[in-house]
């Protein structure tokens, strides 16, 4: 059964050590509010592992703020806006743990997690040198043909918090099309919520968007610009002025002024 409930009762649901997924894609439709609450809890979580198939601003606050230990993505950065400015400093003094990863093994690890068993085989990394930089990834031997392929490991999430347009009293949500693998993240996460723009008394479906239906939120929170700055179509476009605010805030070595503003915004 779906609850609604606040951000700052949604924030406290984040533990110490879980490993939390962020839903959204590069600088769209990213759960920036519920990373503001979370920020301004008086004991933030720590040594979090941020899962996610992109990361972008909302991910590198954690990372500034010192919550993250490890990160596992494909990308880390702020699309046509460049790097991720607290993300770049943290990887190469060596504060954080990167696990290496790509496309395909977050998907078959992700494919493997939802199926209930311990890995995914694939023919994806086989001949690189990638197997080097993860000693936990093996490979098996394929029982019909003989030909050896990676095995990628299952992965496990704790919580999962996306972004939507809208949400009911019974708990389906509305997000656009630009899913992401926000899909596959409801199925993954033990508990997932879920921010929207707007509450209405019944969501439809239609063609400009994409139903989550009721199971799949754990938990909906009525967050109306929840996504700013990054965008949220078809209700806002990208803040591009903050995003430069922010780099620039970051590269004079002033994060934490930046952080003290974002936290005061109502």
């Amino acid at each position: 059964m779906t609850t609604w409930i606040s951000l700052p009762d949604a924030a406290s649901l984040i533990r110490d050590s879980s490993t939390l997924a962020l839903g959204g894609m590069t600088v769209y439709r990213r759960p920036v509010a519920f990373v503001r609450e979370l920020l301004r809890r008086h004991t933030r979580p720590k040594d979090l592992t941020l899962l996610c198939f992109t990361a972008g601003i909302e991910s590198d606050l954690l990372v500034g703020a010192g919550c993250v230990s490890t990160v596992r993505s494909v990308y880390f950065g702020l699309e046509s806006f460049g790097l991720a400015p607290m993300f770049t400093e943290a990887a190469q003094n060596g504060s954080i743990q990167i696990m290496e990863e790509t496309e395909a093994s977050l998907a078959m690890g992700i494919r493997a997690g939802l199926s209930g068993v311990g890995f995914m085989p694939s023919r994806a990394w086989l001949g690189t040198d990638l197997p080097r930089l993860r000693p936990d990834v093996k490979t098996v031997t394929d029982p019909y043909t003989g030909e050896e392929l990676t095995a990628f490991p299952a992965i496990h999430c704790d919580v999962a918090v996306l972004h939507g347009l809208e949400g009911d009293r019974q708990g389906n949500v509305k997000i656009n099309n630009n899913t992401g693998v926000d899909m596959e993240l409801v199925f993954l996460a033990d508990t997932v919520i879920v921010t929207v723009e707007r509450m209405v008394d019944k969501v439809e479906r239609s063609l400009d968007g994409v139903l989550i239906p009721t199971p799949g939120p754990t938990y909906v929170v009525h967050a109306p610009r929840g996504a700013w700055p990054t965008s949220c179509y078809p209700d806002y476009p990208i803040g591009g002025g903050e995003f430069l605010r922010y780099i620039d805030c970051c590269n004079a070595g002033r994060f934490d002024d930046y952080l003290a503003e974002f936290l005061s915004i109502s």
